[in-house]
């Protein structure tokens, strides 16, 4: 299937050179999952494939269409049957010549048909593809920008069903567009400031008579809106590492298996029982959750326990959000007490500022009135009781906001550009209200806030940056 680039650019200038030595060499890879299945499928791309098509399957390809026949080895004997598929350039995946060959999906079919392509293919220099390679050549041949080739690999890697409709959103081109309109807007103002920088003399102010400030006003709104659009995608796709800490013998364990909703570690009365790291990733209203199991932190001499609570800081540390979990059965010992308060101590100068620490109350079941005063939230991971409340607070202290329908799949370098974007236009606005704003440094404000976009699609890039992103990907796609 070919994805269509929305607004129908070419290949970025600065990768001719990478572009003229790509399709002169075709590649190949396994284009499905590794191990059986009923069907597989080996691709190809490059250009002048009609060698490799007359050595395979015999017989010339329809564009377009599924033709049944025999794959065929070099002496001339079958491989396997099945379907081979040719679309000519440009319109295919990659921009080039694309020949599929879906056959019986076992590994060592899947591995002579492979050989198969490489030795017909060996006078036209065929390789085996790089991860991402497919991909990278579609991006490369304008097929599609750099957002829309980061949505193909994070569909694949959807973990649940809101991330998957929020890449199809992103692969469809709707977080492209807004980009694109955004960019659109910094070009109109970067013309306007031009304009006044040619004509100096003239009685002409270009700036006051467009709003400039208006427009950069309306812009930096607008541009609100899709970093907030961005964030959310950006939680629906990295998810929210979710630490659970505390005490021995707190329900820490408890409160794993109740969020959930299966019995993932051992729980038993004796303290000290987790000695390792447990962690599982569950789903509240699509967002993903990956939530740690830690051992209980405490002074110990056994060699093993305190291994386990030396990881214990080592996954706090790296949390998104702490749930420091406290035992309201012993809440009014003044052990207990003392205890709970230095680990609180060793939290707070562990975490940054901006990982927030909730107390939570287990064992409400088996209290007393004595959870009602207590800040934070009170449950009881035995019977579920308080659970939606703390499943509704992950969510807040995520930043989620319930509106999946209006969420685009994002990334992290997205969110950052996006935020660099955001500095630049407030820049442009300060220059702007001067009395008499200096127009060369709100021209560099709005070229810097251009580039900052470009960077979301592709417009230009670093080699690294695309190697990087395209290593991510399988082989064959």
């Amino acid at each position: 299937m070919a994805y269509q680039h929305p607004h129908g650019r070419a290949a970025p200038v600065q990768f001719a050179q990478v572009l003229i030595t790509f399709a002169s060499t075709p590649i190949a890879a396994v284009a499905t999952a590794s191990g059986r299945g009923a069907v597989g499928i080996v691709r190809v791309s490059g250009h002048g494939l009609t060698p490799l098509i007359d050595a395979l399957c015999r017989r010339p390809l329809a564009p377009r269409e599924a033709t049944y026949l025999k794959f065929f080895a070099a002496d001339g004997s079958a491989i396997d049957q099945g379907l081979a598929l040719h679309f000519p350039s440009p319109h295919s995946y990659t921009g080039e010549e694309v020949l599929e060959l879906q056959a019986h999906g076992g590994p060592v079919v899947m591995q002579l048909l492979l050989a198969r392509c490489l030795q017909a293919g060996q006078s036209m220099g065929i390789r085996l593809a790089r991860p991402g390679e497919f991909t990278e050549r579609a991006f490369l041949n304008g097929k599609i920008d750099l957002a829309q080739a980061e949505a193909i690999a994070d569909l694949i890697d959807a973990s649940t069903e809101a991330a998957a409709r929020s890449a199809t959103r992103s692969l469809t081109g709707e977080f492209s567009k807004e980009i694109e309109t955004l960019r659109q807007a910094l070009v109109h103002l970067r013309m306007l400031v031009e304009a006044s920088l040619d004509f100096p003399e003239e009685d002409i102010d270009f700036l006051q008579q467009a709003d400039a400030v208006g427009q950069l006003e309306r812009l930096q709104q607008q541009l609100t809106r899709v970093l907030m659009r961005t964030s959310q995608g950006a939680l629906l796709r990295e998810g929210l590492k979710v630490v659970i800490a505390g005490q021995p013998n707190a329900g820490k364990s408890s409160l794993l298996n109740a969020l959930a909703g299966a019995e993932l570690a051992i729980v038993t009365p004796i303290p000290g029982t987790t000695r390792d790291v447990v962690s599982q990733t569950i789903q509240i209203e699509g967002v993903p959750l990956h939530v740690v199991d830690t051992a209980g932190l405490r002074d110990s001499e056994d060699e093993v326990e305190t291994i386990g609570i030396a990881r214990a800081w080592a996954q706090i540390e790296s949390a998104d959000a702490v749930l420091f979990l406290h035992d309201l059965t012993r809440s009014e010992s003044i052990e207990y007490q003392s205890a709970d308060q230095q680990i609180a101590q060793i939290l707070a100068g562990k975490l940054p500022k901006s990982v927030p620490v909730i107390d939570v109350w287990n064992k409400l079941d088996a209290a007393s009135d004595c959870g009602l005063h207590k800040t934070g939230i009170a449950l009881s991971a035995k019977r579920g009781d308080g659970l939606h409340v703390l499943r509704q607070r992950l969510l807040e202290v995520g930043g989620w906001r319930a509106h999946p329908e209006g969420v685009y799949l994002a990334r992290e370098r997205h969110v950052q550009a996006l935020k660099l974007v955001d500095a630049h236009v407030t820049q442009a606005l300060d220059t702007l209200a001067a009395s008499r704003p200096a127009l060369d440094l709100l021209a560099e404000e709005l070229r810097l806030a251009q580039n900052a976009l470009n960077q979301i699609t592709g417009e230009f890039g670093s080699d690294d940056l695309l190697g990087v992103i395209f290593s991510e990907f399988c082989i064959g796609k």
